[in-house]
């Protein structure tokens, strides 16, 4: 571990131990590769917990360094206030619409989780909504000048609600600004949390002092680690999210492992319990500690993500590694013969983008999904 990815690691929070703002006193007394450092706090999404930080507890920073830090903060304000704007101003449209949507991550998460929407650095708008209800909130988006950034073909978009789960949308603001979802992975990845499950079990939160949708504390926690799992812990922001949920929400970890065993995630969990608590030196609470020490495999793949963390390494999402670092973060035997079953059949927006079929030819996708994975795993 680099001086400046420890360094990184420790500032990466909101309410810091003592060792931690030793750790910053510490590393900021030492030699540290300044420009280095910004830039791995750029690819992590932490710069400005790092500029909070730094600012608190830091000794001998450079002059230049802390104007970037300042400028990059008070530009990440001005940002996220557009979003969050932007984000209350899409919900009310759904409202008159009769739209049932929970906006997660984003301003949400900034507010909720890390008490201050300056905090947590994001660059769209993430809205779940029941499959059901997506050509309606695609309307409803259009109508507020929203246009979807891939055009799909009718059958092509009916086969990627079926097995995929995400669409982004552009506008004259920029491109990927909104993402509507309806459901949390893509088909083959056999977790089937619903959608509209989640939409039932939502709740309440505050944000500019308006009342928004939220998911519940529990579900948050899945959704958080489900997705950093997704990317594989590659970004020091997704495992402070989690750290952060475990710090300032109150939850019900019975409900939580419950869930967890019913998706077979519950190692899913483990190494984001672990990797919070080894790599961000971050408090876990003790119903976290006992799940992680009755999974051995929960350290082993931990102590792997965090090796590539450390050196910002990345991965090709459609090679045999990665295929087979799923199947060893899924604890039970037929959730890794139900994703390899469903890897093999279930085309996705990769098929799409490589051929757009008329609607009576959509069944050929699975076709060029098996192809295109021939030629990957070749």
């Amino acid at each position: 571990m680099s001086r400046e990815f420890e360094l990184l690691c420790a500032c990466s929070g909101v309410e810091l131990s003592l060792e931690r703002s030793g750790r910053i006193a510490n590393c900021t007394a030492s030699e540290i590769n300044w420009d280095e450092l910004l830039r791995q706090a750029e690819h992590h999404g932490v710069a400005p917990l790092l500029a909070r930080n730094l600012r608190a507890h830091g000794r001998g920073v450079p002059a230049n360094i802390e104007q970037s830090l300042r400028s990059g903060f008070e530009a990440n304000i001005r940002r996220n206030l557009w979003f969050a704007s932007e984000l209350v101003r899409i919900l009310q449209h759904f409202d008159e619409k009769a739209i049932r949507t929970v906006p997660y991550k984003g301003p949400v998460l900034a507010e909720s989780v890390y008490g201050d929407l300056a905090l947590r650095r994001f660059s769209d708008l993430d809205f779940l909504v029941a499959p059901s209800d997506f050509s309606r909130a695609k309307q409803a988006l259009g109508e507020l000048g929203y246009e979807p950034s891939v055009s799909l073909t009718p059958a092509a978009e009916r086969m990627v609600l079926q097995t995929g789960y995400e669409l982004s949308f552009d506008s004259a603001a920029g491109k990927y600004l909104v993402e509507l979802q309806w459901g949390l992975l893509p088909h083959f990845y056999s977790v089937d949390l619903s959608a509209n499950d989640l939409l039932q079990r939502s709740g309440r939160t505050v944000l500019g002092g308006k009342e928004v949708p939220s998911l519940s504390p529990e579900d948050l926690l899945l959704v958080l680690c489900l997705h950093a799992a997704k990317h594989f812990w590659m970004r020091l922001i997704w495992i402070s999210d989690i750290a952060e949920t475990l710090r300032s929400q109150t939850l019900d970890y019975g409900v939580v492992f419950s869930r967890a065993r019913e998706l077979g995630i519950v190692r899913v969990l483990g190494v984001s319990f672990w990797l919070a608590r080894n790599v961000l030196g971050s408090a876990i609470p003790q119903q976290a500690e006992d799940l992680v020490g009755a999974d051995p495999q929960i350290e082993v793949l931990g102590k792997l993500f965090a090796g590539r963390l450390a050196s910002s390494a990345t991965y090709d999402f459609e090679s045999t590694e990665y295929f087979r670092l799923v199947l060893a973060l899924r604890e039970r035997r037929r959730d890794r013969v139900r994703y390899l079953w469903r890897l093999v059949w279930t085309p996705g927006p990769g098929e799409v983008a490589a051929v757009q079929l008329p609607g009576p030819l959509s069944p050929l996708y699975r076709v060029v999904r098996i192809v295109r994975l021939l030629r990957k795993l070749a």
